[in-house]
């Protein structure tokens, strides 16, 4: 029997969360595992608390010919190292932009017609 040590994908939707499984190599993704040896969250903001594995237990089964999947492999070696690297500072906050006002009309063309009638009306006063 092949035995891989890999992840096991439960959470929901867009919220994923993996169990670090020593597994058979064909069994599916999210089947029955031999034995659970650790966690990763990857929604964790803090990158060195993503993840946690016992590494006593992973060396033992890496010792009786069990192959890590890459990905284990690399949250392996980073656990060893301690390097997380540092996590990306937010962007800045900006100000809402203000909408711009459209531009008030000049004049109302009712306006104008009544200027232009009562204008006659003056004039034929004054004579």
């Amino acid at each position: 029997m092949a035995v891989r040590i890999r992840m096991k994908r439960l959470g929901r939707k867009h919220r994923p969360f993996y169990r670090v499984c020593v597994m058979d190599s064909r069994a599916p993704r999210d089947g029955k595992a031999i034995e659970e040896v650790g966690t990763y969250d990857p929604m964790v903001p803090d990158k060195a608390n993503r993840v946690k594995l016992d590494l006593e237990r992973i060396d033992h089964w890496v010792g009786v010919g069990a192959q890590p999947s890459h990905k284990v492999g690399v949250l392996i070696n980073k656990v060893r190292k301690n390097d997380f690297g540092t996590a990306k500072a937010p962007p800045p906050l900006t100000a809402p932009k203000e909408e711009e006002k459209p531009p008030e009309p000049e004049a109302p063309a009712e306006e104008t017609a009544e200027a232009t009638e009562e204008a006659p009306a003056e004039e034929a006063a004054a004579e």
